[in-house]
């Protein structure tokens, strides 16, 4: 799989498609971000670096909540960065705040492991 298939950007109009529908096939991690927001920027190489390391067993998608407020306000997030895990169509988990990789690894391995 290619780094673009991995780790891809989100919106309103495709979140269903690409976050809710692809749940169903492989677990998505969606990283809730926004350009002024420093722990944000800090989280994301990390969950880059993360995402490769799966190799396609969990996938990445980007969401700038400045221009995606419907998404946050349906999520009701209050503090960014926001990760939500989404497996089978369904939220099972989510953390917020930058996190140093092992912490994303132990995330990812308590809730998307089949």
């Amino acid at each position: 799989m290619t780094h673009d298939s991995l780790i891809f950007d989100v919106t309103v109009d495709d979140f269903n498609e690409k976050v809710i529908e692809a749940s169903r096939q492989v677990p998505v991690l969606v990283d809730f971000w926004a350009d002024w927001c420093s722990p944000c920027l800090a989280l994301a190489p990390v969950l880059h670096k993360v995402i490769e390391e799966y190799q396609g067993g969990v996938v990445l998608g980007k969401v700038d909540a400045d221009e995606n407020m419907k998404l946050a306000g349906k999520y009701g997030l209050r503090g960014f960065p926001t990760v939500i895990l989404f497996k089978e169509g369904e939220e099972v988990a989510r953390f917020t705040g930058a996190k140093p990789a092992h912490f994303v690894r132990d995330f990812i391995e308590q809730h998307a492991a089949a």
